[in-house]
Parts: structure tokens; sequence; C-alpha cells
């Protein structure tokens, strides 16, 4: 890992918020690089010195009592609840009772308040898968992401270098519990240079390198665990590029596929179409 790396994982090293693999990288990059530890340290001295003396503040202990009165004293009631508030201390015994009253006022409250309840539920139950998907997504982009980066710059692209898709695909027998589907496309502009070993959400996955004139396509693969059958596949999906990265994710026959590189979008989807007409990815 390079020091303009580790540099970047620092601050979430020291929070504790890197996973195993980036946690091993940076530790051992900091027992070779005195640069790379003292910058640690210096974080380390900064956020002790803002946790004592004049920088520390403790809020009072009666702070949340106060601001939960504040926000229930600004809450406004409705204009027709006013109103009917109005008319039932104004009426006379027997008109409020016949109306009524206090209680037929409460039980219109409550039951708008147990609509309104059960409508954020509601919400809450269709929206949560779509959410959780849409996070996980943005946190496997920053995997993929990361991951092509130190493959850049660490000077390891490939563990296994070879334009023979006969002699990468069987690399990975014995190093996966799954065959990743290897195609040459070089007839196309897309050259297949080799392949490697590589980790995305704390598990092995194969990665394959091809090239587009001096730019590098790493595609990531493995086991789509929600896909039942080999029959299952879900169209190209292109995502928010990074830094000037494109992504472009797809599934098919039972596999997840990631494809990121800073070749042009259209160059990248031409690369994506051909590799899905022509790979046939087969588990183990």
């Amino acid at each position: 890992m390079s020091c303009k790396l580790t540099q970047r994982y620092v601050p979430g090293y020291l929070d504790g918020e890197l996973d195993l693999v980036h946690t091993v990288e940076v530790e051992t990059h900091l027992e070779s690089c005195g640069e790379c530890a003292r910058e640690l340290e210096r974080l380390r001295a900064l956020r002790a010195a803002m946790q004592r003396g004049a920088l520390a503040y403790a809020a009072p202990a009666g702070l949340r009592e106060g601001i939960q009165a504040a926000l229930r004293a600004a809450a406004p009631a409705t204009a027709e609840a006013a109103v009917a508030n109005a008319r039932i201390r104004t009426a006379a015994p027997d008109a409020r009772r016949a109306a009524g009253g206090w209680p037929a006022l409460r039980f219109v409250r409550w039951a708008g308040a147990f609509a309104v309840l059960a409508l954020c539920v509601g919400l809450a139950w269709e929206l949560s898968p779509t959410l959780r998907e849409a996070g996980h997504d943005q946190q496997l982009a920053a995997e993929v992401f990361d991951d092509h980066i130190r493959s850049l710059e660490a000077s390891h692209l490939t563990d296994v270098a070879s334009t023979d898709q006969h002699t990468v695909k069987p690399w990975f027998d014995g190093k996966l519990d799954f065959s990743p589907p290897v195609e040459d496309l070089a007839a196309d502009g897309f050259p297949l240079i080799g392949g490697r070993l590589d980790y995305l959400q704390g598990r092995q996955v194969a990665a394959l390198i091809y090239q587009r004139r001096k730019h590098f396509i790493n595609v990531f693969v493995w086991p789509d665990a929600s896909a039942s059958s080999s029959a299952q596949a879900s169209p190209a999906q292109t995502l928010a590029p990074r830094q000037g990265y494109n992504l472009v994710r797809w599934s098919r026959g039972g596999f997840q596929f990631w494809a990121i590189s800073d070749v042009g979008s259209e160059d990248l989807k031409q690369f994506v179409v051909l590799l899905e007409t022509r790979a046939a990815p087969e588990s183990k």
C-alpha cells in the first residue's frame, strides 16, 4: 500500500472503521513507513487534545428535557382542533355532552395520530428494502473503487499475467470455490492481460484484467447469493462515476460482475456488452 493511499485510510483506521483486509494493509505499511506512522501519531495527539481542557464541553443534564419541552411547545395545533376546542369550552354543559364533549375530541385526535403512524410504518416497510439495497451498493462500489486504485498504485495488477484465457482460467482452480468466466476480447480491442485474487466484503473474488489502449479494466466476479438458478440475470447498470472512474454492475449465470476503469463510459459499455454476450460462467 502506498503512502498516499495509507494516509487516506489513517482516519478510518484510527476510529476503527476499516474492514479486516484494509486494517492489516495499513498496519503492515505503518511498520515500515515512519512518515505515515508520524501522521497517525499526530492525529492521535490532536484527538486527545480536543477531548480535554477548554476544548471539551459536556452538555448540561437538563439539555435533553429542555429541547423536548421546546419541541412540544412549538408544535401547533391544527385549525380544526383549535376551533373545536373553542366551541366546546364555550358550550353549555348539556350542549357539550350532546356534542360528545372532550372524549369525542380526544378520540378524533388519537384516530388521526394512529392513521399517520400506520401510514409512516407502511411507507417505511415499502422503502426499507430499497434503501438497504442502495446503501449496500454504495458500500460495495466504494470497495470496488478502492481495490481498483490499490491494484494500480501498488503495482499488483495481476497474480497471473497472460493473454491466454486457457492459462488464466485454470490458475483460479483450487484458489476459489467457483470458476470465473474468462474471455479473450483482443479481437474487439479489449485484450485480456491476466487475473488475480482480491477481496470484497470479506470474501475472496476473482479479478480479471483487460486493457483498452493504455487503460486497464478490472472485472470483479463472485457467486450471486440472490440468484437461485443460472437462468436468472439482471441487466447492466451504470453507477455514478467515482473520481473519474466509471463503474458498471450486472449479474448473469448465478454470478455478480462489477467492471471499473477510467476508459470512457461508451468504451466500458461496449466492453460489458461483449463480456455479457460471450461469458458463460459455471459454478463448481
